[in-house]
This record gives C-alpha cells, structure tokens and sequence, in this order.
C-alpha cells in the first residue's frame, strides 16, 4: 500500500466515515480512553486521528496533539474541535512514519485502526516507541491475525482484497511486537464479534544505556502503573536529569 494511495482512499472516506463506521468502532475508541486514567497535563499523542470521533472522549485536563497524513480527515476533525472549543487540541498534517517531533515528547501515543492502514507498519512503530518517553504508554487498537488458525487463513486470503480498501487483515500482534521494547500490560478485545483488540504496551526503551520502566504487573497479571505528574517528567527529560 503507497502512502499516496492511502491518502487519497481516506479524503474520499473523510466525509461519510463517521457514518458508515462511527458506531461500529465506538466501543474500541471509548475502551481505549476510559482506561487511560489521564492526569493532568498530560501529554498524548493521537496517530492517525482521523476525523476525530474519540477526540471529545478525552478529558480537558490533558493535551492532545492528533497527527494524519489525510488532509479530508484532518478538515473533519479540525471542524470537530472548533465546534467543541479544545482548546487544549493541536491537529497537524503527518506522516506517521516520519513525525516532526523530537524523541521522547509524549506521555501517552494512541494509535487507534492505524498499524494495519499503513505502508510500513515497522516503521510507524518504531516512530511511536521514538516520540514517546520511556515508561509511557503506547495504546494499539486494531484487528490483528487471528489466533484461531482457520479465520487466520481466511483472513490471509481476505488481505489483498482488504488492501484497496485501505487496511490489511493478515498482521499480527505479535510480528509487530518483535524486535521492541514494548511489553503488554493489558489486552482486551473489544467491537463487533471482538474481532479487534486494544493492547496497551509500556514503552521500555534505552535511555543513557539504561532501561526505565514505568509499568509493572500485579500478581494477577493486571497492570500497575507509577503515575507521576507527565508535564515533570517530560522537563526532567529536556533538562538531562535521569528518570527513575
């Protein structure tokens, strides 16, 4: 799938997309932000915001900056946020595969229908996990493969069809995970048939040699996260104080 392609099937979507796949996908989006716990001035980021359906979900206390590289689902989105006055939104036209931001300036990436819509996943990956600090969160909501092996065979044969349509059906979870420093705190499906899941990763990436981990499981194998005021620790960074 060419980036340009994309573009152009997403403009074409911009404007009936609310309609044909607004309440399909609803419970996916509100599962993401209702277990986010958001704190004050926290600093999130939305890959692939579309044309911002979950952006009235969030609180106000937060800051949210929504990224996409379609400029009719962007038009839409920005007409959302003027609408509800977020003030506390910034929308900006990017490919997410090459963000405009320095490493480390998000507390929070969200990334919702977005990982199986783009040309290289990896790459788009790889940027979430750079432009998030160490220890945040990077929020996945997406159908991955099947691990019942028949719907993953179907799903295969179904990908190239798929793919005009502007997503792919074949990828999984775990082929995105290889290789990074994500690790799965929480997993849950969610949608039509539970055919999608939300999977929340803490973002255990390399810093001054060292890894730092915000993010740990209870006994139960629940996640337990060390919530610190986000607008701190995004300083700390910038002034080159070591994260604990």
């Amino acid at each position: 799938m060419e980036l340009a392609k994309i573009e152009r099937v997403y403009t074409a979507y911009a404007k009936i997309y609310d309609r044909i796949f607004g309440k399909v996908f609803h419970e996916g989006r509100q599962s993401v932000i209702q277990n986010l716990n958001v704190q004050p001035n926290e600093k999130i980021l939305e890959v692939g915001v579309g044309t911002g359906l979950a952006l009235p979900m969030y609180p106000r206390h937060c800051r949210i900056v929504g990224i996409d590289f379609s400029e009719g689902m962007l038009d839409q989105a920005k007409q959302k946020a003027a609408e509800h006055r977020m003030n506390h939104v910034e929308l900006h036209r990017m490919d997410a595969g090459a963000m405009e931001f320095p490493d480390s300036s998000f507390d929070t990436v969200v990334a919702a229908y977005v990982v199986t819509a783009v040309p290289d996943y990896r790459q788009v990956v790889n940027e979430m996990i750079r432009v998030c600090r160490p220890g945040g969160r990077i929020i996945m909501l997406n159908h991955f493969a099947n691990d019942n092996k028949i719907i993953a065979a179907v799903e295969k044969v179904l990908s190239p069809i798929t793919k005009h349509l502007g997503w792919r059906t074949d990828l999984a979870l775990q082929t995105v995970l290889d290789g990074t420093p994500l690790h799965v705190a929480r997993k849950q499906h969610v949608n039509p048939l539970r055919l999608w899941a939300l999977v929340e990763c803490v973002n255990e990436k390399h810093v001054n040699g060292k890894t730092h981990i915000n993010g740990v499981k209870n006994g139960n194998g629940a996640p337990a996260y060390a919530h610190i005021n986000s607008s701190a620790r995004l300083s700390e960074q910038a002034s080159g104080q070591a994260l604990i």
